[in-house]
């Protein structure tokens, strides 16, 4: 099929800038949405009475038979064709003669594409929400078996206080809520059809946009021809919403990285889930979560690249735009990926919660929990501030730990000091009493766990 332009042209296009130009390389994944938005188009058209039923027909019957053969992998691309549009209607024509042709009355490859990405967008975005759902489903799981488990609390990756491992766990639950919710939301942007837009101003033809809407199972139209098919704020939405929710697997991904390490030895990933060495037999690497860690960079570079072909284009459509594609689909990929492969691995690993409670018991985390104990005493807390500073430095010189310290040696600092300060100072004291509306004790842990799932739930 010759292209559609070639009768402005006296000269044949330059190989490669027919090779530059093309984009059914990577456009070959909307082959779908380009489908089921011409069945809808052509629906509207013959409803329109833009063309008759017979030709309605004969366009559905086409296009049914070219997705029958998409499914089974029977279709063949031509880069002579440049990108999806061309080749599914070459396809159709040659399914059912020249008028295949007649697909492409009253639209455009600008708003065609468009509509393509919109349904593709809209369709994987709600995969990716159910993959974020059934990593939230795996944290609960492991939050609920380690309510009571304690591992060291850090700021500035120095040991802080001790808290419940389930607790730490679900800080990453909510930090995924707000990722399904910034994908759902980003849902109302997606659910919008371009279609009908035209090249940039719409058409002569007697359509009926809203009704093309409808039976594609879209919200609303663009009520603007030039902002339907030059808008990929989309697309943009969808990279940042995907970078931020990379970057939350990201951290957690780190964590794992330290927490399996043999300096730390908090827990153990599966065998399934890591690597061996060449060289050195002993080593077990956590490459899922390094590698985890590594995708979040490709996220971001995509969102970078888009935002940077968008920054200086006029309206309406620039050949630009056909670089909006190829970083949606990576990331699209990554993210279905890496969630596929986080939730298991949180399922699998093993808790150490013999080295975890070590680790807050061999600590100065419980310091805050004196200075709390002197203040309920009376003492003013700019004061034993002070006081528990020298008792830590005291402790360290004499290479002790706080609950190590004899009650002689803490009334040396304060008089305030009685028998009770080794309940207080106990790891599980010290968790237990924070019990502050989503605070760390196991009481609030378990409220907390009540509302992860029925947001799960919901």
């Amino acid at each position: 099929m010759s292209k559609l332009w070639t009768g402005r042209f006296t000269k044949e296009t330059n190989e490669l800038v027919e090779k530059l130009t093309a984009s059914i390389s990577f456009d070959q994944k909307l082959a779908n949405e380009d489908i089921e938005g011409s069945l809808a188009h052509v629906q509207m058209l013959a409803e329109c009475a833009i063309i008759t039923n017979e030709e309605g027909e004969q366009l559905k019957e086409g296009l049914l038979k070219v997705k029958e053969k998409l499914a089974a992998g029977e279709l063949s691309y031509d880069v002579s064709d440049e990108d999806i549009h061309m080749n599914i209607e070459r396809l159709l024509t040659e399914e059912i003669g020249p008028v295949g042709g007649k697909v492409h009355t009253g639209r455009s490859r600008n708003d065609q594409v468009a509509t393509d990405m919109h349904l593709y967008l809209k369709n994987r975005t709600k995969e990716i929400i159910e993959l974020v759902a059934s990593v939230q489903g795996a944290i609960v799981e492991q939050a609920e078996a380690n309510v009571e488990t304690m591992i060291p609390g850090y700021t500035h990756l120095q040991r802080a206080q001790p808290v419940s491992f389930g607790h730490h766990l679900l800080a990453y639950f909510w930090m995924l809520e707000r990722d399904k919710q910034r994908l759902e939301d980003s849902l109302k942007r997606v659910d919008m059809l371009p279609l009908g837009a035209g090249a940039l101003a719409g058409t002569t033809f007697p359509i009926d946009r809203k009704r093309t809407a409808e039976l594609l199972g879209f919200e609303d139209v663009y009520p603007n021809s030039m902002d339907a098919v030059s808008d990929r704020d989309f697309i943009l939405e969808f990279l940042s919403d995907a970078s931020i929710l990379m970057m939350h697997i990201s951290r957690l991904s780190e964590e794992m990285v330290i927490w399996s390490s043999q300096e730390f030895n908090f827990i153990e990933l599966d065998d399934s889930f890591c690597t061996g060495s060449s060289i050195m037999p002993q080593k077990k690497n956590p490459d899922v979560p390094e590698l985890l860690r590594a995708k979040t960079g490709r996220v971001y570079g995509n969102l970078m690249s888009l935002l940077t072909v968008l920054k200086g284009l006029p309206l309406a459509y620039n050949k630009d735009m056909q670089e909006d594609k190829e970083g949606m689909f990576d990331t699209v990929e990554t993210l279905e990926g890496s969630l596929k492969m986080l939730a298991p691995l949180i399922e699998t690993m093993t808790v150490n919660d013999t080295a975890m409670k070590q680790a807050v018991s061999e600590d100065y985390s419980n310091a805050t929990d004196i200075a709390d104990y002197l203040v309920n005493k009376g003492m003013p807390f700019r004061e034993a501030h002070e006081v528990i500073g020298q008792i830590v430095l005291y402790a360290i010189d004499n290479e002790k730990y706080l609950l190590d310290l004899s009650l002689d040696e803490y009334k040396k600092f304060s008089t305030y000091f009685e028998d009770d300060i080794y309940t207080v100072l106990a790891p599980e004291s010290v968790v237990n009493e924070r019990n502050s509306y989503g605070g760390t004790s196991p009481k609030q842990v378990r409220e907390q766990l009540k509302l992860a799932k029925q947001s799960l739930d919901a």
